[in-house]
């Protein structure tokens, strides 16, 4: 293993995370999932100050993070603060029909870069969201080296398959149709070559689509017994 790499496996146990699964390469770049990062914010107990936005246009958003981790004595908390942006077709592709959530997604990247500080992990490893540039390429997970594995798809390809399942689950009318969309044998085959963190979200979002069409359908209250 890589001394950058054994760095980064490291601190990842520190947290409770795996190496393998949790980082791939691109292009000798080392991209670290977005839920990963929230994972350890979870842990770490990070708490987030309000953002301050400092761009505010339609396809554009820029905002300012700060992060703070507990330390292990009482007062002994750590800061960082860092910028997130998108900007549509520069930094942030869109695909399709699927909706630009430029604050969403500057917001996503500032945090996952004061994460990364707060950890001690920035300047080795960038957050999957940190830039679309990441998307255009192929990614590799890192695994041990005698592990035999096969490539994923190109991110270019996982984000728009990503973007038309999404798709066919919103257009999705009833509790059945997003059952019969998610367990269909072609779904099932796009959902197995995604990485994990793709694939469960995902998942993630037929289970938030399912919840507002009323699933887990309500218990009919029992009726009494007759006298």
């Amino acid at each position: 293993m890589r001394t950058a790499d054994k760095q980064i496996a490291d601190i990842l146990v520190r947290y409770g995370e795996p190496f393998a699964g949790n980082v791939w390469r691109v292009q000798g770049t080392a991209v670290i999932y977005h839920k990963t990062l929230e994972r350890i914010a979870a842990h770490t107990r990070i708490r987030f100050d309000p953002p301050t936005l400092i761009r505010s246009e339609r396809d554009e958003a820029v905002i300012l993070v700060t992060g703070r981790m507990p330390g292990e004595k009482a007062g002994e908390e750590r800061i960082e603060w860092s910028i997130g942006e998108a900007l549509v077709n520069v930094n942030y592709r869109v695909s399709g029909r699927q909706a630009a959530y430029v604050y969403a997604m500057a917001e996503k990247r500032a945090k996952d870069r004061v994460i990364l500080k707060l950890i001690e992990l920035h300047g080795l490893v960038y957050s999957e969201e940190e830039a679309d540039e990441f998307r255009q390429n192929h990614g590799v997970p890192i695994r041990a080296v005698d592990e035999d594995y096969d490539a994923p798809p190109a991110f270019d390809e996982v984000t728009e398959q990503e973007a038309d399942l999404k798709r066919l689950i919103d257009e999705a009318g009833s509790i059945n149709a997003v059952t019969d969309l998610m367990l269909d044998e072609r779904t099932q085959t796009i959902l197995n070559a995604m990485p994990n963190g793709t694939r469960e979200e995902v998942r993630d979002y037929a289970k938030a689509r399912l919840r507002a069409l009323g699933w887990p359908p309500a218990k009919k209250p029992a009726r009494g017994r007759a006298a």
